[in-house]
């Protein structure tokens, strides 16, 4: 499971209290026994503090109780503030995007007739190609040359291309996902109160 760990748009003191969440997150893991990686972190202003932090937990209850908003409390060590409770929020995020594998035995390739200008060589002659790609039910027609071989090298440019372009959405669906749950801190309520 992935966890996102964001201080939100919080102060300075966000990032600060998530870095020692964060740490505290680890070692209560490592007492269960429960594999937490780090995939990813943006630094804050302060050295040694995060704006956010992804990690992936091989234990979906350890992360679900620390899943929710996060209240660290201690007094600021930037300002002087009456001021003691810090809040973040983890969520659970997808992973990144695969990537879709190309492969040209997934693709199926038919020759097929096709219409319009050309002539006679274009009404008669198999020479434009539809290929579909099986796994991911992609079809494309290439009829823009006269031979088979260069429609069936163009149709297969054509599939590598649109799976790319959604390879391509569907990494910044998991961009925007992400960026929603820095928007999503709701401070106070925490289910989770952490001291130093």
């Amino acid at each position: 499971m992935n966890l996102l760990i964001s201080a939100g748009r919080g102060p300075q003191e966000c990032a600060w209290a998530l870095s020692h969440l964060v740490t505290r997150l680890l070692r209560a893991a490592a007492r269960a026994g429960v594999t937490v990686v780090r995939v990813e972190d943006v630094p804050g202003e302060r050295p040694g503090t995060f704006r956010s932090v992804l990690l992936r937990i091989d234990d979906a209850a350890f992360a679900a109780s620390w899943t929710g908003t996060l209240c660290w409390q201690a007094a600021s060590p930037y300002r002087a503030t009456s001021r003691k409770n810090w809040y973040v929020i983890a969520a659970p995020v997808s992973g990144e995007a695969g990537r879709t594998e190309f492969r040209e035995s997934d693709v199926e390739i038919v020759p097929i007739r096709t219409g319009g200008p050309g002539g006679q060589h274009r009404n008669k002659v198999s020479s434009s190609v539809r290929a579909t790609h099986r796994p991911t039910g992609i079809v494309v027609v290439a009829d823009a040359e006269r031979k088979f071989g260069l429609n069936r090298t163009l149709a297969l440019r054509m599939l590598r291309e649109r799976l790319e372009a959604g390879d391509a959405v569907a990494a910044e669906r998991v961009r925007t996902q992400r960026w929603e749950v820095h928007d999503d801190l709701v401070r106070g309520d925490p289910v989770r109160v952490e001291r130093p």
